[in-house]
């Protein structure tokens, strides 16, 4: 089954919702005849004003068709976006971030956590905040999240918020201990051969790309691990990278072969940069996420690999190529910064070698 995956964008100045897909005539017909969508020459993509843009309906007309992905849309409150927020919401958003950045959450976490509880105020803008109870959060649960189909990192991400905004800012009728996160989601990380990772590395004729690429599998690294790195990262004298501030606020170091050595100093060459190892188009500013993924979309485009491989499927390779040469699961949560071994050994359930070796009952009849 073809899979759409869903963006938000902007096209003339007026946000839309981006239809990305391998070019398929029956899909386009779809979105022509019964979604009214549009084709942007300048983005090559075709998409629906946000205004216009209905997620139950899109999902109608795909349904047995096309799997609709719309992780990236996620939280943004599409069906909300044009009700004004009011200022009793936005000051208890303030609170709730001036809080959030008192603790010394990431940056990240504060703008999640502040949107997904706009997001739940939002929809209940008809009551007060004081009333809202713990029947409401499952209302709201049943009503917008499951109902749209969003995902279980979602909806454990906005658990997670409205309990921490109602037990640390407004101490209400909400009784967190006894809200419950959804049953967690089990799947594996998705991983590429060492063909198809050679492949899509040899693919990046620019060097600056090429580096950014291998260092992210060389290290396996997470792509703010990479965007993050300064020129004094690099430490070739005792063979190691310093990877600062990572998640959950941890340093660590990850040693880098000769080869990769060799690699940064090409690249140093040809580019000098100054503060960030990998600069942006503006001075003093580190490359942009997007740019990256980028990056690796052209990549892959270039090297015939059809799969929707994101940049942390190469860290995910690191970890599963490291298991397959026989390195210590210990060692790889040491490298890959995992706080609990129960992460790492998700990745002894896709190496090929561990699979292999198992013998089924079948071959001793």
């Amino acid at each position: 089954m073809k899979t759409i995956i869903l963006n938000i964008s902007s096209h003339k100045d007026e946000p839309v919702v981006c239809f990305n897909f391998e070019k398929d005539f029956s899909l386009i017909t779809i979105l022509k005849n019964r979604l009214n969508a549009r084709w942007s020459s300048t983005k090559s993509v075709w998409y629906i004003p946000r205004k216009d843009f209905d997620l139950d309906k899109v999902l109608a007309s795909f349904r047995g068709i096309a799997r609709i992905d719309c992780s990236a849309i996620e939280g943004q409150a599409i069906r909300d976006s044009q009700i004004k927020i009011n200022r009793d919401i936005l000051s208890e958003k303030e609170k709730f971030a001036e809080w959030l950045k008192f603790r010394r959450y990431s940056t990240n976490t504060v703008k999640t956590y502040t949107e997904s509880l706009v997001v739940f105020l939002t929809f209940f803008r008809n009551k007060s905040i004081e009333e809202l109870d713990n029947q409401d959060v499952v209302t709201f649960v049943d009503r917008y999240i499951l109902n749209n189909r969003f995902s279980f990192s979602y909806q454990n991400q906005v658990i997670n918020a409205i309990k921490l905004y109602f037990r640390e800012i407004r101490k209400s009728n909400i009784e967190v201990d006894s809200l419950k996160r959804p049953r967690r989601e089990y799947r594996l990380p998705n991983v590429l051969s060492k063909d198809e990772v050679k492949a899509i590395l040899g693919a990046s004729l620019n060097i600056k790309h090429r580096a950014m690429l291998s260092l992210i599998y060389a290290c396996g690294l997470r792509r703010s691990e990479l965007l993050n790195l300064k020129v004094t990262d690099v430490d070739s004298k005792r063979h190691m990278l310093i990877i600062r501030n990572a998640k959950g606020y941890k340093d660590r170091h990850v040693p880098i072969s000769d080869k990769t050595i060799k690699m940064l100093r090409e690249y140093y060459a040809l580019y000098r940069p100054k503060t960030w190892l990998f600069g942006g188009d503006k001075e003093n500013e580190p490359y942009s996420p997007t740019s990256l993924q980028n990056v690796l979309r052209n990549a892959l485009r270039k090297s015939g690999i059809k799969k929707k491989a994101t940049l942390h499927w190469l860290r995910h390779s690191y970890a599963t190529h490291l298991l397959e040469n026989g390195t210590d699961l210990r060692y790889i949560q040491v490298l890959l910064g995992h706080k609990s071994s129960r992460t790492t050994e998700i990745y002894t359930h896709v190496s090929q070698k561990s699979l292999q070796k198992i013998k089924s009952p079948f071959d001793d009849l």
